[in-house]
């Protein structure tokens, strides 16, 4: 039961979240399967680091699909973006975990900075009243 519980939970929080918390959950999930993959490189388990590193790498070329491209910095983000789907690749053929620690500092600042635009956008959104 708890574990249903929590799987419905999960659901519900990606039904429920605005564009900027699913932007967010993108890129900490990247994350995670980036770490799940030099896991996998350390343990030396193939399948399983194809299968992360790949999920990591459908994660950002989600992120090149949704990326606003009217949005002056799009054009250096989709580089950006690019770049990491490219090494992602790179690392995955060549178990390179220092390759693996790059992309993830890259998309940890994404998210770092992506979280921070949410803070100040719901700092400056004029306040509901509550009925």
């Amino acid at each position: 039961m708890p574990a249903s519980a929590y799987k419905s939970y999960q659901q519900n929080s990606v039904l429920t979240a605005t564009p900027g918390e699913l932007t967010l959950m993108l890129y900490n999930g990247c994350i995670k399967f980036i770490r799940q993959g030099k896991l996998a490189i350390s343990e030396d388990n193939i399948e399983n680091k194809n299968t992360y590193i790949q999920k990591a790498q459908n994660i950002i070329r989600e992120l090149m699909v949704t990326l606003d491209q009217k949005q002056p910095v799009a054009k250096s983000m989709m580089q950006m973006y690019d770049y990491m789907n490219r090494r992602l690749i790179e690392a995955n053929i060549k178990n390179d975990m220092t390759i693996l620690d790059e992309v993830e500092g890259f998309v940890a600042e994404f998210r770092d900075t992506w979280k921070q635009v949410i803070e100040i956008t719901q700092k400056n959104q004029p306040k509901r009243d509550r009925a």
